[in-house]
């Protein structure tokens, strides 16, 4: 039984009006179930950051609709919008987005003083987040005296500070080395894989994508494929790969297939 937590309906999003319109989704209809990692991929102007957007419930759609667990967004006030935002939802961006000249503690804590968590609440909270990360001994720094992956780590301390359901990260990697970019990615998929957070993940990097569970192109608007990058075990296969010794079984998980 699917235990589905983001879905979407004849999403449409337009920009501009007349001469200067323009269409970025086209109608979109998707579902994301809980526990899920999914790289949503495509080109600069495909429409893959608007979607995030509009699935983070960061802006509103043209039309269609958007439902979390099982709820119609566009039928919430704003207040209370906010709130479910911040609460069920985590944000990991390229840029950080982060206040340069304060300590990375009141950096964490931000998203609990915003759901009106108390003072003492909010340092365990954020010393425990940061623990997660291995920033615990940052605390008291100044935000602005963090490497680039010290900064993406705060960021990631944040965004689980509130044990949302999801996260959203956009090009979490994109402004990294490699080699710091791995960790980071490693990071985001433990937190996946041991405390089953939804993972969201848009970027046009490749190799990060083929290491979620699922891949969505974007292109003009419009999902031109959704895929799995872990086979699901079909015990046919399994049986038909001992019998020809044309498969080996570890490889099955290599194997890409259409999203059924």
């Amino acid at each position: 039984m699917k235990n589905v937590l983001l879905s979407t309906r004849d999403l449409r999003k337009v920009y501009g009006k007349r001469n200067s319109k323009f269409t970025a989704l086209k109608g979109i209809d998707l579902e994301i179930e809980t526990g899920e990692s999914v790289a949503i991929i495509g080109k600069s102007g495909s429409g893959k950051s608007t979607l995030m957007h509009l699935l983070a419930l960061l802006d509103t759609p043209t039309s269609g609709t958007i439902k979390l667990n099982g709820k119609n967004t566009s039928k919430l006030k704003k207040r209370k919008l906010n709130r479910l935002r911040n609460k069920e939802f985590g944000f990991v961006f390229q840029s950080f987005f982060m206040n340069s000249n304060d300590t990375v503690l009141n950096n964490v804590i931000l998203p609990l003083k915003i759901a009106g968590i108390r003072r003492k609440e909010r340092r365990r909270r954020a010393m425990e987040a940061l623990k997660t990360v291995e920033l615990a001994d940052k605390a008291k720094n100044k935000a602005n005296d963090l490497s680039g992956g010290q900064k993406q780590r705060v960021c990631i301390a944040r965004a689980i500070i509130n044990n949302p359901k999801v996260i959203f990260a956009d090009e979490p990697t994109g402004n990294l080395d490699s080699a710091t970019g791995a960790k980071i990615e490693e990071l985001l998929f433990s937190l996946n894989r041991e405390k089953g957070i939804t993972l969201i993940i848009v970027t046009h990097d490749e190799e990060l994508a083929q290491k979620c569970s699922r891949r969505i192109r974007i292109t003009d608007g419009q999902i031109v494929t959704d895929k799995d990058t872990i086979a699901k075990h079909n015990k046919k296969l399994i049986e038909d790969s001992d019998n020809d010794g044309m498969l080996d079984k570890s490889h099955i998980k290599e194997i890409e297939v259409e999203e059924e």
